[in-house]
C-alpha cells in the first residue's frame, strides 16, 4: 500500500499556522507577489478528540504532490459529521465544493460549513444555515447526487448553490442574498436523473450531462428562473475495441462526468466504467475497469483522447477539477486520479494504464487548489 499511495503522490506537507489560517509552507504555485495556490490534497479522515457534546475530530490530509504520508492538523470537525467510527463521516454529508461541506438532516435542514477546508481557520468555523429543502411533487430530497458552487464561498454575495437530486429535481439557491430561498427545476428526461451537476466558470453555467453523454443540458444563473438549454454531441475518434473489451464494458456500471480545466479554459468529458468486484454486508464494493477522456472542442463534438496535456485530473465525491502538473512540483502530467468511499487509483492516459485498489476511505474528497495570501 505504502508503494501504491507513493505512485499516487499522495503527500505530506509541513504546515505553519498565519493570521488564523493554516498554510502549506512547501508545494506551492505562485499566482502572484500576494497569492499563492495551496497544492490539492486528499481528505484522509479525522482523529477524535473531546468527550461529551465537544466530541469532534481533528482533520487529517495528504497532499497529492507529496511523499505519501498524512498530516495532522488543528483544524477541527464538527461531531455532527462524524460517524459512529469517529475517522469517517456521516451520512448528513451530502456534498463537497470548493471545500465547503454541505450538509442535510432528515429534517431538510441544509447547512454549508467549511470543516473540510485545511486552509480555513480552525479558531472561526463557519455556519451557513439554509431554507429547508422540500421535494416537488412525486420527486424525492433526501438522496443526493451532489452538490456544486458558481464560486469558491457561499458568502459571495453573487454565488449560487446547486443541490442534484436522484430523480428530476434540481435546487438553487443564493446563500448570501438577505432572504435566500430555493429555486427547484423538473428535469424532463430520465436520463438525467442519476446524473451529478457541475459549474461551469468559463460559460457562467450550471451543467449536467446525460447518461451515456451524448446530451448536456444547461441553466444560466437567474436566480428567479434558471433557463434550461440542450446541447447535442457528436463522438469522434472513438477507439476501436475487441469483442472482450466491449463485453467487458457492457458488463459494467457506466457513469459520465464533465470536468472543467480552470488552467487551460478546457471542458473534458469522463466517461468511468465500474463493476462489482466484491460483495461484502450485503454491499457492492465497485472497481473502475475502465475510463474514457473526451475533450469537448465548442461546437458540439466530443473527441476521444490520450493526452491532456500538462494536466492533471481529480475524480472523487467532491467536485472534479484539473491542475497543471507543472505548478505543484511532484505531480505527473496526463495522469487521472480517482478516489471513491471503496476504491483509490489512478489512470495513466498515454498507455490507458489504470491501477486501483479497493479500500475504505472516511473521507473521499480531493480538495482542489485554495488561494491564499502570501
Amino acid at each position: 500500500m505504502s508503494l501504491f499511495l507513493s505512485r499516487l503522490s499522495l503527500g505530506k506537507a509541513s504546515l505553519v499556522r498565519r493570521s488564523s489560517i493554516l498554510l502549506l509552507s512547501n508545494g506551492f504555485s505562485s499566482t502572484s507577489s500576494m497569492l499563492k495556490q495551496t497544492p490539492p490534497c486528499t481528505i484522509i479522515g479525522a482523529v477524535p478528540y473531546g468527550v461529551g457534546v465537544s466530541q469532534g475530530g481533528k482533520l487529517v490530509i495528504s497532499n497529492a504532490n507529496g511523499g505519501g504520508d498524512s498530516t495532522h492538523l488543528e483544524k477541527r470537525v464538527d461531531y455532527e459529521l462524524l460517524s459512529s467510527a469517529r475517522s469517517t463521516f456521516s451520512s448528513v454529508v451530502i456534498g463537497l465544493s470548493h471545500g465547503w461541506v454541505a450538509t442535510l438532516k432528515d429534517d431538510g435542514v441544509f447547512r454549508l460549513q467549511d470543516d473540510l477546508n485545511p486552509y480555513a481557520s480552525y479558531t472561526h468555523p463557519k455556519r451557513i444555515p439554509l431554507p429547508p429543502l422540500f421535494p416537488l411533487p412525486r420527486c424525492q430530497a433526501q438522496f443526493v447526487t451532489n452538490v456544486a458552487m458558481s464560486s469558491s464561498s457561499p458568502e459571495d454575495r453573487d454565488c449560487v448553490v446547486a443541490v442534484k437530486f436522484l430523480g428530476p429535481q434540481l435546487s438553487f439557491c443564493r446563500p448570501a442574498r438577505k432572504t435566500p430561498k430555493w429555486v427547484n427545476v423538473r428535469i424532463k428526461s430520465h436520463c438525467f436523473y442519476s446524473s451529478r451537476v457541475m459549474f461551469s466558470k468559463k460559460d457562467n453555467v450550471f451543467r449536467i450531462p446525460c447518461s451515456g453523454g451524448h446530451l448536456i443540458e444547461s441553466w444560466d444563473l437567474d436566480p428567479d428562473s434558471p433557463s434550461p438549454s440542450l446541447e447535442k454531441l457528436r463522438f469522434r475518434n472513438v477507439p476501436k475495441v475487441t469483442k472482450a473489451r466491449r463485453e467487458l464494458l457492457d458488463s459494467c456500471s457506466a457513469s459520465q462526468l464533465l470536468v472543467e480545466s480552470e488552467p487551460t479554459g478546457e471542458t473534458f468529458l469522463v466517461k468511468r466504467y465500474r463493476k462489482t468486484e466484491r460483495v461484502k454486508d450485503g454491499m457492492a464494493k465497485m472497481r473502475t475497469r475502465a475510463l474514457m477522456v473526451f475533450r469537448l472542442d465548442g461546437e458540439g463534438n466530443a473527441v476521444y483522447t490520450q493526452d491532456i496535456g500538462d494536466l492533471v485530473m481529480f475524480i472523487s465525491k467532491s467536485e472534479p477539477f484539473c491542475v497543471l502538473a507543472s505548478s505543484f512540483p511532484g505531480l505527473a502530467s496526463n495522469y487521472v486520479h480517482i478516489l471513491d468511499s471503496d476504491e483509490v487509483g489512478f489512470v495513466h492516459l498515454p498507455d490507458s494504464f489504470l491501477y486501483t485498489v479497493i479500500a475504505t476511505f472516511g473521507g473521499p474528497f480531493f480538495i482542489s487548489p485554495q488561494d491564499i495570501l502570501d
